[in-house]
């Protein structure tokens, strides 16, 4: 049987910093690793980035605002699975890449849930991209060179979790249909949309 290694407390704070890639700090650790400011620093570092990397998550995102799920009401409309609803916030089909349709008339709320899931995904450290049909798709009909296109596809096809809102509003042409399809294909079995 494999002998276990314990690990110390400095072999944790380098490790840390090997992370974060502190590697001025890595290349002074003799001198640097008993200082009693050591564990307060690499603590900040890793609590900056952490925000840092939310904030441009949540910039990039395109949520914008939104109403939070406490203010949904739940009895209106009467037909709506609030079970199948709270299993959504579980964020189970992210790791199954499964995809979520969210279907109902108008008003009943599919887009303020669709924009909670998306933030309580940017929260659990997922990148996610939120638009909605049209945007897309006339983001992406507008590129007239393959590179161009391909470029464009790829900015849809990057983020954990794409949530595309207001798919069932327009009618599409072929061109339009053709896009979906392609980032819908590209997705697939990868990353969960929405």
């Amino acid at each position: 049987m494999p002998k276990k290694l314990k690990t110390t407390k400095s072999d944790d704070l380098l490790h840390r910093a090997n992370t974060l890639g502190l590697c001025g700090l890595e290349a002074h650790w003799e001198d640097v690793r008993d200082q009693a400011w050591l564990p307060l620093l690499i603590d900040w570092e890793e609590t900056e980035r952490k925000q840092r990397s939310l904030d441009r998550r949540i910039r990039y995102s395109g949520i914008k605002r939104f109403k939070p799920m406490a203010d949904f009401d739940w009895d209106w409309p009467k037909q709506i699975d609030r079970a199948q609803i709270d299993e959504l916030f579980a964020f189970r089909f992210i790791n199954e890449t499964s995809n979520v349709i969210l279907v109902g008339p108008n008003g009943i709320g599919k887009s303020m849930i669709a924009k909670n899931l998306a933030h309580q995904a940017l929260l659990l450290g997922h990148t996610v991209l939120f638009t909605t049909a049209a945007k897309m798709l006339g983001d992406l009909a507008t590129k007239d060179t393959s590179t161009a296109l391909q470029r464009r596809l790829h900015r849809y096809c990057r983020p954990g979790l794409l949530v595309v809102d207001e798919v069932g509003y327009l009618s599409y042409d072929n061109r339009h249909a053709d896009l979906l399809f392609e980032i819908v294909t590209r997705r697939y079995n990868e990353k969960p949309t929405i």
